[in-house]
C-alpha cells in the first residue's frame, strides 16, 4: 500500500479529526468523564446522607430503648420538655428581662490615647 503525500495528508487530517471527535465524545459526552465526575460527587453527597440518616437512627432506637426501659430518663424527658414537677415540689419561675435589668453595667473601657 503505496500514499502519496497529498494522500497521506488527507489521510492525518482525518485520522487526528477522528481522534479529537472520540476525545471530546469521551469528555462531554452523555457518558463522559465531565458526567463521571458529576456522578461522583453527588454519590458522595448521598453515602454522607445516608451515613447521617443512619447514626440519626440509631440514636432513635436508642432513645426508643430508653423511653420503654429507663424510669429515671422519664421522668427527667417529662421536666425539661413538658416542665413536670412531682407534687411536693415548688417552681420557681424568673422573667428573663427582669434578670437582666437586676444586673449592673459594666462600664467601657477607655481607649487609649496616642
Amino acid at each position: 500500500m503505496h500514499f502519496s503525500k497529498k494522500g497521506l495528508f488527507k489521510f492525518t487530517i482525518f485520522f487526528l479529526f477522528l481522534v479529537a471527535l472520540m476525545a471530546a465524545w469521551l469528555g462531554f459526552g452523555e457518558h463522559g468523564l465531565v458526567a463521571l465526575y458529576r456522578m461522583e460527587k453527588e454519590r458522595a453527597v448521598h453515602i454522607e446522607k445516608i451515613s447521617r440518616l443512619e447514626r440519626e437512627n440509631q440514636e432513635l432506637l436508642e432513645e426508643i430503648q430508653r423511653l420503654r426501659t429507663d424510669k429515671a430518663y422519664i421522668e427527667a424527658m417529662g421536666r425539661r420538655e413538658l416542665g413536670l414537677v412531682k407534687s411536693e415540689e415548688l417552681l420557681y419561675r424568673f422573667d428573663q428581662k427582669k434578670e437582666d435589668a437586676a444586673k449592673p453595667q459594666t462600664p467601657s473601657k477607655p481607649k487609649a490615647e496616642k
